[in-house]
C-alpha cells in the first residue's frame, strides 16, 4: 500500500546518508521534498502541515547537526514522527471487552467499506486470538440480504449470529442482541449497523440512537483505505455525531497511497486499532504504527515477520526438520519445505517487503526482473524429481535432468540452478552444526560489526553495540555467501523472465 511514499521517501534520505554533515539548508530541502511525497501520497494538507513543522524543529537542532551520522539520525526523526502520526510508540490498544459481559462493539462506516466483512474478521479474531465467545448481528434493515450475509459468514466462521426476524427496526435488534448476548453467556456482541451510499442524517440520527439505547464499550469506525482522501471527510462526519473509539482500515494490502492511514489517527483522535491485509477470513492484524512506520520508510517489519511465521508454524514438521539438521542433513524434500513456508508467508514479494535492506529486491519483484512465481517454479522441479533423487540428489545424471526440466515445464539450467542452491545451503546448514546450533550463531550475532549493518533502534548506533544493528552482511559472510540484504546465490539468475 504504502510502495510510492516509500520509494520517494527512499530515495530522498538516500541522498542524506551519504553526506559527512548537514546543514539547516540541506535539512530544509529535504523536508520539503518529504512534504510533496506526503501530499501525493494523499495525506490530508492540515495533517502534512503538522507533520512538517514537527520534524523540521526536531532535525534542525543541534542533534542532527552535530550528530557522527547525521543522515541517518534524520531518517530517525522522520521515523518518530511517522510513529506519533500513526498513533504512538505505545503497544497497539486492546479492545475494552475486560468489563461486565456482555461488551457491545458497534461498528459504523458507509456501505462498501467492507463493514460486514470485518465485523466476522473482528469475531474470529477475538474468538481465536482472545478466545471470547461472540455473538454477532446485523442491524442493516435497508440493504437487501445484508442480514444473511452476515448469517453466512457466521456460519463459515462458526460463530453465532442473532436470528433474523422481519419488521424489526435497528434499534429492536440492537437491545434484542443485547439481551440475547446476556442470557446466554456471550462475551462480547459486536453489532453490524448499516451503511450509506454517502454521509446523510437519516444514517447519522439511527446510529445515535443504537449507541444511546446499547451504551456500547467501542464504536468502531470501518474506513476503506482505496478511497482516499475523501475517508478522512467520512471519519470527520462520524465524528462529529458518536464517540468513535477506534478505526479499523480496511483493503490495506490494495495499492492505495495510504493518505487515509496517515491522516486517520489526527482527523478523528481515535487510534487505528485493527487493518484488513486480505480477503481471508483470517486477513486481519492489530495496527501497530512503529511496525508501519519502519516499512513506510523501508525498515522492514521483522516483527510481523516472525508472527507470520509463528501464524504458519507446524511442531511437528519443525521437530523432524531440526532432528535432520543436528546431524548436518538437508535434502531436496527439505528444501521444498522451506519454499511451502515462504509462500504460506506471503512469497517473495511478501518477505521481502517485511525484511530490512531487501527493498531492491522487493522492487525487481514488482517490476518484473525476477519472477515472483519463482517459488512454484522451483517447487516443480523438486516435485518432478523421484523420492530417491530429492534424498539423493547427487545421482542425477544428464539424462535424468533433462526428464526433471520437460517433466516441470523448465530447463536443465534451471534444474542445475535448484540444485547448487540446494548444496549452498546444506552446506550452510553443516557449518551451522559446527558452530553449535543457532545458540551458536546467535552468540556471534552479539559482537558483530562492520559494513552492511542496518541503522539499529537509536538510528545512528553501529552494529553490535547496545541498541545497534544486526550486520546482515557479516550473517552472509558467515555463511560463505554474499549480505543476506539480496537474494541467495541462484535466486537472482533463476528468477529472471
Amino acid at each position: 500500500m504504502f510502495d510510492s511514499l516509500s520509494d520517494r521517501l527512499g530515495s530522498i534520505f538516500e541522498r542524506l546518508r551519504g553526506r559527512g554533515a548537514l546543514t539547516e539548508i540541506d535539512v530544509r530541502a529535504a523536508m520539503r521534498e518529504v512534504r510533496v511525497a506526503l501530499l501525493e501520497a494523499d495525506v490530508a494538507l492540515p495533517v502534512v502541515k503538522d507533520f512538517i513543522e514537527d520534524a523540521t524543529q526536531r532535525a534542525i537542532g543541534a542533534e542532527v547537526i552535530k550528530s557522527v551520522t547525521p543522515g541517518q539520525q534524520v531518517v530517525k526523526i522522520v521515523n518518530d514522527c511517522l510513529v506519533d502520526l500513526l498513533g504512538g510508540s505505545d503497544e497497539p490498544a486492546p479492545l475494552k471487552i475486560a468489563v461486565t459481559p456482555p461488551a457491545v462493539v458497534m461498528m459504523v462506516g458507509l456501505q462498501g467499506s467492507g463493514k460486514t466483512t470485518s465485523t466476522a474478521k473482528l469475531a474470529n479474531w477475538l474468538t481465536t486470538r482472545e478466545r471470547k465467545k461472540v455473538l454477532m448481528a446485523s442491524l442493516d434493515v435497508a440493504r437487501p440480504a445484508a442480514q444473511e450475509q452476515l448469517r453466512v459468514l457466521g456460519e463459515q466462521t462458526s460463530i453465532a449470529t442473532l436470528p433474523i426476524i422481519a419488521g424489526q427496526t435497528p434499534v429492536q435488534i440492537a437491545e434484542r442482541a443485547r439481551q440475547s448476548a446476556k442470557l446466554q453467556g456471550f462475551d462480547v456482541v459486536l453489532l453490524d449497523t448499516a451503511g450509506r451510499l454517502g454521509v446523510d442524517e437519516a444514517l447519522m440520527a439511527e446510529m445515535a440512537a443504537i449507541a444511546g439505547a446499547t451504551t456500547p464499550d467501542e464504536i468502531l469506525l470501518v474506513v476503506d483505505s482505496l478511497t482516499g482522501q475523501d475517508a478522512v471527510n467520512v471519519a470527520s462526519a462520524f465524528k462529529e455525531r458518536v464517540a468513535l473509539t477506534g478505526v479499523i482500515l480496511t483493503r490495506m494490502d490494495g495499492d492505495a497511497r495510504g493518505g487515509a492511514a496517515l491522516s486517520m489517527r489526527s482527523v478523528t483522535g481515535a487510534p487505528i486499532r485493527f487493518a484488513g491485509v486480505g480477503e481471508k477470513i483470517d486477513a486481519l492484524e492489530l495496527f501497530d504504527a512503529r511496525r508501519v512506520a519502519g516499512r513506510i520508510l523501508g525498515m522492514g517489519d521483522i516483527v510481523g515477520l516472525v508472527e507470520k511465521a509463528a501464524a504458519n508454524f507446524e511442531a511437528e514438521q519443525a521437530e523432524k526438520m531440526a532432528e535432520k539438521l543436528a546431524k548436518g542433513q538437508f535434502d531436496m524434500d527439505d528444501l521444498r519445505q522451506q519454499l511451502a513456508q515462504m509462500k504460506k508467508m506471503g512469497g517473495l514479494s511478501g518477505l521481502a517487503a517485511m525484511m530490512p535492506g531487501m527493498g531492491a529486491a522487493k522492487k525487481a519483484m514488482d517490476t518484473g526482473a525476477i519472477n515472483p512465481k519463482l517459488l512454484d517454479r522451483m517447487e516443480a522441479i523438486i516435485l518432478s524429481m523421484t523420492p530417491k533423487e530429492r534424498t539423493k540428489p547427487e545421482i542425477l545424471t544428464a539424462k535424468r535432468k533433462i526428464r526433471i526440466a520437460n517433466g516441470s515445464g523448465t530447463t536443465v539450467q534451471d534444474v542445475n540452478k535448484v540444485l547448487k542452491m540446494h548444496q549452498e545451503m546444506a552446506n550452510a546448514m553443516k557449518r551451522l552444526k559446527k558452530m553449535g546450533g543457532m545458540k551458536g550463531v546467535m552468540k556471534m550475532l552479539a559482537g558483530m560489526g562492520g559494513a552492511g549493518a542496518l541503522p539499529g533502534p537509536d538510528g545512528a548506533a553501529p552494529a553490535g553495540e547496545p541498541g545497534g544493528a544486526i550486520d546482515l552482511g557479516a550473517i552472509g559472510r558467515m555463511f560463505g555467501r554474499p549480505g543476506m540484504g539480496s537474494l541467495p546465490p541462484g535466486f537472482n539468475k533463476f528468477g529472471r523472465k
